[in-house]
């Protein structure tokens, strides 16, 4: 069940997307057990440990010893994260965002379908396997359907419109046009001298002389074992090759042409140029609507939380335990910082 340890690791690693965050409580100072407080949210030193335990399961022997500076940056990094889902979960729960059981339940039952093929026994082999319980499974398809509730109502009535859309079709022509192409075969080599017995015994010989030389001498890797043949973009070759290739009459063997990078060349033609192609704007519009709608989402979702973020790093909001404040403090780049240790 590889592609299930892929799933659900995530969410419970320093590089996750959340893991469950301690208890609420009417008081804001850091006790013996904490890791940090946010706001009234208490991170405790389990739910930290419990983080650090399940990277250790997943980097395995890559895993940073205790002491090096690639150890301090996995610490700060279960932190941090530990840090946003409490914002989250505080700012979820004054906007009145309730994950209820049966939307918990339905979560849960997709991904034992998904995973599991609905076997609540493989499930509960695989937790063994990965050294999870169910309650952390639980608790953190709660913060994730947390987390899918914000960005819903953040993103809530965002849309694209045609002349949007219609617009960046017109500044990224590249993106749906097609250059130019043809069909040739050709042989690379080094010198001059070799270039030119080559191109006499193919003007001497047939479709297996080119073969039996490409194959034998041809520098370039992506056509030699082809017979020489391939298909060229107009503009993507050295010029020297790009002039023959769309200049020269099919079936045509140019004389040996040079290039100071690459060398010499000798080059046939084997069809007309296949004309410039561009894809129609009303075929790509919906791709394109899609991808910017995307775009929007994306910068809202990182506007909105850069913003939660600040807006715990003032007021002394956030409290750290002695030798947990991240490094670097995500509240570096406010403009206040009002983080204290205790």
């Amino acid at each position: 069940m590889r592609s299930f340890a892929k799933y659900i690791l995530p969410i419970l690693l320093a590089v996750a997307l959340l893991a469950g965050c301690g208890s609420s409580s009417d008081s804001g100072s850091v006790g013996s057990d904490d890791v940090a407080v946010v706001g009234n949210t208490h991170i405790t030193k389990t739910e930290y440990d419990q983080l650090i335990a399940q990277a250790k399961q997943s980097l395995g022997k890559t895993f940073p010893k205790q002491g090096t500076a690639e150890y301090q940056a996995l610490k700060s990094k279960a932190v941090t994260v530990l840090l946003q889902q409490a914002e989250r979960s505080e700012s979820a729960s004054s906007d009145g965002i309730k994950i209820s059981d049966k939307q918990l339940e339905a979560r849960l039952t997709q991904i034992k379908k998904q995973y599991f093929g609905g076997s609540d026994t493989k499930y509960k082999t695989q937790l063994a396997q990965q050294h999870l319980t169910d309650a952390q499974v639980r608790q953190d398809v709660k913060s994730q359907l947390i987390y899918e509730a914000l960005v819903a109502r953040v993103t809530k009535g965002m849309s694209v419109s045609d002349s949007e859309a219609h617009d960046y079709y017109i500044a990224h022509p590249q993106l749906y046009s097609k250059a130019q192409t043809r069909d040739l075969r050709h042989i690379l080599v080094k010198n001059k001298q070799q270039a030119d017995t080559i191109y006499a015994q193919l003007k001497a010989g047939n479709d297996q002389t080119w073969c039996t030389l490409a194959k034998k001498f041809s520098q370039d890797p992506s056509s030699k074992n082809n017979c020489g043949k391939l298909t060229v973009s107009k503009g993507q070759t050295v010029p020297q090759f790009d002039k023959v290739a769309f200049s020269e009459k099919t079936g045509t063997i140019h004389a040996p042409i040079h290039d100071s990078t690459y060398g010499w060349f000798v080059i046939e033609p084997l069809s007309t140029v296949h004309p410039r192609s561009t894809t129609p704007e009303q075929q790509v519009a919906p791709t394109i609507k899609q991808q910017l709608l995307q775009t929007k989402k994306n910068q809202a979702i990182t506007t909105w939380f850069n913003g939660l973020t600040k807006t715990f790093c003032t007021g002394g909001k956030i409290k750290y335990q002695v030798g947990y404040t991240p490094s670097p403090d995500p509240c570096a780049s406010t403009t206040s910082t009002n983080t204290t240790t205790t």
